[in-house]
């Protein structure tokens, strides 16, 4: 996409500050032998004018909202808007970060994409990790319902990259990281262009066990409550109407894991969702289901593991597998790649320190009691204790 010239005009601004003065006995500058003083760099202003075909608010948002969000991010520069034209003074290197962040933001919002707060938080830190927010921000993934459907940070651009150049893609990380969300509507656009015939969705019911025989009603009134964040997902992508006709054709299908045995799907999107709660078996299983024509996503989080008995996830055994196999790649996706609530990445933050202060702490206290635990120690003390007691002899009989 070609824009209207929006490079900086640098103007040099006068140093508000001067150098201070040799302290008493230190060498006066340019006598021998004196330090070369290190001046203070001089504040400098740069202007960046903005296209005319962009309106203003469309940059600054509402009541100011994403200026706003700028200037908390940069508290120690001055930003003036005057017409079409921003100014930035402070600091060369806070200028020149503020005045890209606002020609990234030009672009983005020329690209038609919303901007908010929440996309200047994202942008700063795509900046911070040397990406372009433009590149990521501004390209869409899906548009479907009148709506559009795009990465908001670097984890998941990867992430939608390597879907689309992979034939099996893992997302693995923690909830609210888009890690099905963004792989269905991958699987929506690749059968909207025909890259595929159908869709099929799954994931294992193991709050049911798998053994779903026992429970009452039809297999759609079995399955339905273990699935529906895919129903869910599915209705943000397509029309109403168009959903139970393309369920009923079977162009889209949602099934438990365990009805995946025994088939090979050619020609499809599939995607395995909450691949956590896979055993080893079942995760060997579900890849080799795969046929000629497909790509398949598999989701999870490591970090809720609901599978009962400590048993070992297919998830994380997968990796020491397949890490490395051409045409497989493994996405991790973090706190930073959270698109609900600010506070949920918070949330993950916290959490992923207190495991880590737990592990350690339960390390710390493995090395204390030794190789034979505080079992062997107790056990010690207590054959020691059982050694230490008194005999008692009964009294000796006195002979006739």
């Amino acid at each position: 996409m070609t824009n209207a010239p929006i490079d900086p005009v640098v103007a040099p601004h006068a140093p508000r500050t001067t150098s201070p003065a040799a302290p008493g006995g230190a060498a006066r500058p340019g006598s021998p032998g004196a330090a070369a003083p290190t001046a203070p760099a001089a504040e400098v202003t740069r202007t960046l004018v903005l296209p005319p075909d962009l309106a203003l608010v469309a940059l600054l948002g509402v009541r100011d909202e994403v200026l706003r969000a700028v200037e908390k991010g940069f508290p120690d520069a001055d930003i003036l808007v005057r017409d079409s034209e921003i100014r930035v003074t402070g600091d060369p290197a806070v200028v020149d970060t503020v005045v890209l962040l606002l020609s990234e933001l030009v672009d983005v919002a020329r690209a038609g994409t919303p901007l908010t707060a929440d996309a200047v938080e994202r942008a700063i830190g795509l900046l911070a990790a040397a990406a372009r927010p433009a590149d990521i921000l501004a390209e869409d993934v899906l548009t479907a319902r009148g709506r559009t459907i795009r990465a908001k940070s670097l984890g998941q651009k990867k992430y939608v990259d390597a879907i689309e150049d992979a034939t099996i893609t893992f997302g693995i990380g923690p909830a609210g990281t888009g890690k099905t969300y963004l792989a269905m509507a991958k699987a929506v656009d690749a059968l909207a262009r025909h890259q595929v015939s159908r869709i099929i969705l799954t994931r294992p019911a193991v709050e049911a066990g798998e053994n779903l025989g026992f429970l009452p009603g039809s297999l759609t009134d079995k399955i339905d409550p273990y699935l529906r964040p895919l129903y869910d997902a599915l209705h943000d992508m397509l029309e109403p109407e168009a959903l139970p006709k393309l369920m009923a054709a079977g162009t889209i299908e949602v099934a438990p894991l365990a009805y995946m045995r025994g088939r090979t799907l050619n020609d499809a999107f599939v995607i395995l969702d909450e691949a956590q709660n896979t055993s080893p078996e079942q995760m060997k299983m579900f890849l080799t289901r795969l046929g000629f024509g497909s790509k398949m996503v598999v989701t999870g989080d490591v970090s809720q593991i609901d599978l009962p008995g400590g048993r070992p996830s297919g998830l994380v055994v997968v990796r020491r597998i397949l890490d490395g196999v051409d045409g497989i790649s493994f996405c991790e996706l973090g706190a930073a790649d959270v698109v609900r609530h600010r506070l949920v990445g918070r949330i993950i933050d916290a959490y992923a320190a207190y495991d880590a202060e737990t592990a350690a702490a339960q390390a710390l206290r493995a090395n204390r009691d030794g190789p034979t635990g505080g079992a062997g120690a107790a056990a010690h003390r207590s054959r020691g204790h059982r050694a230490a007691r008194p005999t008692h002899h009964a009294p000796a009989r006195s002979r006739a």
